[in-house]
């Protein structure tokens, strides 16, 4: 018995040793290495996947620093008062600008859903400003959000040149109930609600300015055309574009536009002349922008716009874009200017004051990423 009791019990001590030292083997499993970053490539290059879900997500935006001097009509004419005898100077504008952007994508039952952001922040001759100039939210061919117009955005801006407003062609800023269809062959379509913004821009009740447009897009270029209401002034503007890839190294553009203006008879500070609302801000009823690009090689890109209006108002615009490096960009633009008014472009008052003529240049430093 006592034997037994003597060999039962040895067996239980061992057992209890090698069970502690088992224990004091086990060792964590390796931890599975994780894919933080992945790509997606659905909806182009720089996109990929926040971790643990099926959106896509790209950041993006760009640094720039600009340096312009000249008249107030081609540039700001930006003037500083002297230091030691009080007169005015002219003097350079400066402005630096970080522009951050986001995208996102994914798909859903309902269609694509996107997302599209830019927020820009600026320090300008020696003030600070911030702004949120995009925001929005598109599911299939419907967008919300803060956005431009639609008669800008879908028809296409004036150029490439960097002052494209010599002869101005439309407001931009303004929230935004848009749906827009492609039909795959080439047509495509849009039809907006808009806000507006500005003194004279936005809406003055529940009615929305209506914007609507048509484009026809195939390898030679494209035919594209906007028709604008204004909801406050019940004016109507309209805007058609032709484009043409005249070779591989030139491309060229042509738009004319074409806005009422019965009763936009109400002069004010904050819009030239008294006769342009949100949409027709031209001068006049008709006028004309026109111009192209010329890449010379991968580097070099020469621009070109030329506008006019039935007001006489003239803009002659060019740049040479040269890249130095991937994703660096310097462009130098010499800018002319030309009114039947006053010596800043504006007839603040209604009342001509003669022919004026304003130049200016434009220096700026870009890195894109």
């Amino acid at each position: 018995m006592n034997i037994e009791r003597l060999l039962l019990g040895s067996a239980v001590a061992l057992a209890a040793v090698t069970g502690a030292h088992a224990a004091d083997a086990v060792t964590a499993a390796e931890p599975e290495p994780a894919n933080y970053v992945k790509i997606c490539d659905v909806y182009g290059a720089g996109y990929f996947y926040i971790p643990g879900t099926e959106t896509c997500l790209r950041i993006g935006g760009y640094i720039r620093w600009d340096a312009s001097a000249g008249e107030a009509g081609s540039f700001d004419g930006r003037r500083a008062v002297d230091h030691e005898d009080g007169t005015t100077n002219d003097t350079w504008h400066k402005k630096a600008r970080l522009s951050l952007r986001t995208w996102t994508g994914q798909e859903t039952e309902l269609g694509t859903l996107k997302t599209y952001t830019e927020t820009r922040f600026n320090y300008s001759d020696g003030s600070y400003s911030s702004s949120l100039n995009f925001v929005w939210i598109q599911l299939g061919g419907l967008r919300v959000g803060k956005d431009e117009s639609a008669f800008d955005t879908f028809i296409g801006y004036a150029g490439n040149v960097i002052n494209d407003t010599l002869v101005p062609y439309g407001d931009f800023d303004t929230n935004v109930v848009q749906y827009y269809f492609d039909a795959g062959n080439g047509f495509s379509a849009v039809v907006s609600l808009e806000q507006g913004s500005g003194v004279k821009g936005t809406i003055d009740s529940y009615m929305p300015h209506v914007v609507g447009g048509v484009k026809y897009k195939q390898s030679w270029g494209a035919i594209t055309g906007v028709v604008a209401y204004d909801s406050n002034y019940e004016e109507v503007a309209g805007k058609l574009r032709l484009d043409v890839n005249a070779t591989t190294e030139l491309s060229l553009f042509i738009m004319a536009g074409y806005g009422t203006s019965d009763n936009l008879n109400d002069p004010t500070f904050a819009i030239p002349a008294g006769d342009r609302g949100f949409y027709k801000q031209w001068g006049g009823n008709l006028a004309v922008w026109g111009g192209g690009t010329y890449t010379f090689n991968k580097k070099t890109a020469f621009n070109l716009q030329v506008s006019y209006d039935q007001a006489k108002e003239f803009g002659l615009a060019a740049n040479v874009a040269y890249k130095i490096i991937p994703g660096l960009t310097i462009t130098a633009e010499v800018d002319w200017a030309h009114n039947d008014h006053d010596s800043n472009g504006y007839n603040w008052t209604g009342i001509p004051a003669g022919k004026s003529d304003a130049v200016g240049g434009f220096l700026r430093f870009q890195r894109s990423f």
